[in-house]
């Protein structure tokens, strides 16, 4: 880690130090919807004064809040969420990516769902492979991806070695394949098999599992 990237991170401990605090995240979820007085504050909290004043001190020295005098009662004061205060608190942008390459064993389904997903949602391109590769995608998973806009018609399972490339962000989607690759670097999602119980129930979950999954991956991280 690098002298900037550490005091980002610094920064960031420091904001989770101050939010880690009842009331001071609830001063937080209070200034999200507008700026309030000291005390304005206070009657929403219940807090004597001194101790208000000890919370908001934090708030300011990470970064969370910024006090402004008011324009009509000079001795009156608002306290305001600090400009950017709460970007950086989701986990960030970690990794470059060149290419997303989604596993399981037969990829004839979970793998399948979620490279279909991520081209959704995602300039960086992604492939899917299977350890052991099925003759054909499931019937389960071609029909919960058109139910969701998706379509997987078409589209055959291929073996890893067939598809894999140096620079992929290896995404294991199943333990199968993640613990028969135990030298593999990169993400792992263990997703139950919906094989397993081949029903639409068992293959809406999968979906609905994976879909979080992309979609909270996809913004952290960046094209190559």
């Amino acid at each position: 880690m690098n002298i900037e990237q550490d005091k980002t991170f610094q920064a960031r401990v420091a904001r989770y130090a101050a939010l880690a605090d009842p009331a001071r995240l609830r001063i937080v979820d209070l200034l999200t919807l507008g700026d309030l007085s000291p005390k304005e504050l206070q009657s929403e909290l219940g807090i004597p004064s001194n101790l208000l004043s000890h919370h908001l001190r934090t708030l300011e020295g990470a970064g969370l809040a910024v006090r402004q005098r008011s324009e009509a009662d000079k001795r009156r004061s608002y306290f305001r969420l600090a400009p950017a205060a709460l970007e950086g608190l989701v986990p960030g942008r970690e990794y470059d990516a060149r290419r997303i390459l989604f596993i399981c064993t037969r990829n004839s389904a979970r793998s399948q769902l979620a490279a279909a997903l991520w081209r959704n949602v995602s300039d960086i391109p992604s492939a899917s492979a299977g350890t052991h590769p099925a003759e054909h995608v499931a019937k389960g998973a071609i029909e919960v991806a058109r139910r969701n806009g998706l379509d997987l018609d078409g589209t055959l399972p291929r073996q890893i070695n067939q598809v894999a490339l140096d620079e992929d962000l290896v995404v294991t989607v199943c333990d199968n394949a993640h613990e028969e690759l135990p030298g593999l670097r990169g993400i792992h999602w263990s997703v139950p098999d919906p094989l397993r119980l081949d029903s639409e129930d068992a293959f809406e979950n999968a979906f609905a599992d994976i879909s979080r999954r992309v979609l909270d991956l996809a913004p952290r991280l960046r094209a190559a």
